[in-house]
């Protein structure tokens, strides 16, 4: 997918709060080859939208998804898509989160296709967490 966006001018990057360091392992561990940033000492997922402080998760109240709703977790799945014009000015265009982010997982297209469907609300685990079938 990279070598198509970048083609075309686009970027394609992730940005989650944890430490780089463990962020860079799992990534290896997953054997990922994306950009991947850490947010840890910024504002960004929150600025966003997509990270909670405990209080908010505690409260069950927070702003998620476009409405105040119960957050579940002081980190949610959230897309972001930016333009940056030719003098350098950053631009935020498009914003999706919770089930909006399904189209960027090719794996849950294809189990909506088939007769009995994504099977249960546990979503996809990583690749290596896996019981073998027998």
């Amino acid at each position: 997918m990279i070598p198509h966006l970048n083609h075309r001018d686009v970027s394609f990057v992730c940005i989650s709060l944890a430490p780089l360091e463990k962020l860079e392992a799992f990534k290896k561990r997953m054997g990922w080859t994306f950009p991947w940033y850490s947010s840890g000492y910024m504002d960004f997922n929150y600025d966003f939208k997509a990270s909670f402080t405990e209080e908010e998760v505690e409260k069950e109240q927070a702003f998620y998804n476009y409405t105040l709703q119960n957050p579940m977790s002081t980190d949610r799945e959230g897309a972001s898509v930016f333009f940056k014009d030719e003098v350098g000015n950053i631009f935020h265009t498009y914003s999706t989160y919770a089930r909006g982010i399904d189209m960027m997982n090719i794996t849950y297209q294809f189990l909506d296709l088939v007769p009995k469907g994504r099977q249960d609300d546990r979503g996809l685990r990583h690749h290596d967490q896996y019981v073998p079938k027998i």
